[in-house]
């Protein structure tokens, strides 16, 4: 089995004539065969675990290749995270809105924290969960220890990194009611966990995927839907 905190990152080889594909590959010490080359084929990233700087890079370098190779096409996430780095998930943010290619964002399991925020921050009508999905928001936590200045100076830090995520959640909710700085500010002051018909209502999410249904044309899947593989 992978270590435990691995980030998987697809391997890329070049085609005679240009172009490239990703290698399924071996591990001579682990004995297990990478899948996530394959998924990438078909644009296809998944963000498993803590959101960390080493999670992010990959994330980044990932978003950033496919847009290289296919800037109109789109690009879909699947998350399955408890949160984490909120630095290193705005990075996965930042260039999820940066790069040209739509993304759209799938929760499968749990959406939390920082987890919650790449989910609803995907492309509008393309965020999806599976029905069992479990969602939660909070505002940022953080800890210092030190002289008393520098605690202000943290805590002056923790505040203005709170009242950006509540913009972009604002930003992004597409619920029925539009929700003012203030309400999302009291949603957020405790852990707040949802389920994905909640979720839905609340417009952190557009869909709630049931069945994969396929198109009656060469087998493929309904537009705009994550493909299969």
């Amino acid at each position: 089995m992978p270590p435990r905190g691995w980030t998987p990152t697809p391997f890329v080889t070049e085609t005679v004539g240009g172009g490239w594909h990703t290698c399924m590959y071996l591990s001579r010490t682990n004995n297990f065969v990478s899948l996530y080359s394959q998924v990438q084929q078909e644009r296809i990233i998944c963000l498993n675990g803590e959101v960390d700087e080493t999670m992010s890079a990959s994330i980044v370098a990932q978003l950033l290749f496919l847009e290289a190779d296919n800037p109109q096409k789109p690009i879909h996430l699947y998350i399955n995270s408890p949160g984490g780095s909120v630095t290193a998930g705005l990075a996965i943010y930042d260039t999820m809105t940066y790069i040209a290619s739509p993304v759209s964002t799938i929760c499968v399991g749990q959406a939390a924290s920082m987890g919650s925020l790449l989910l609803c921050g995907g492309q509008p009508g393309k965020r999806y969960c599976l029905p069992h999905s479990s969602i939660m928001i909070h505002q940022p936590s953080g800890g210092y220890f030190g002289q008393a200045t520098d605690i202000a100076i943290h805590a002056k830090e923790i505040l203005r990194v709170r009242a950006q995520l509540n913009q972009i959640y604002q930003r992004h909710l597409t619920g029925k009611k539009q929700l003012s700085l203030d309400e999302i500010e009291k949603l957020m002051e405790r852990d707040y966990f949802m389920g994905a018909a909640e979720a839905l209502e609340l417009g952190i999410v557009d869909e709630i995927l049931d069945r994969r249904v396929l198109s009656q044309e060469k087998g493929g899947e309904g537009e705009g839907k994550p493909p299969a593989v």
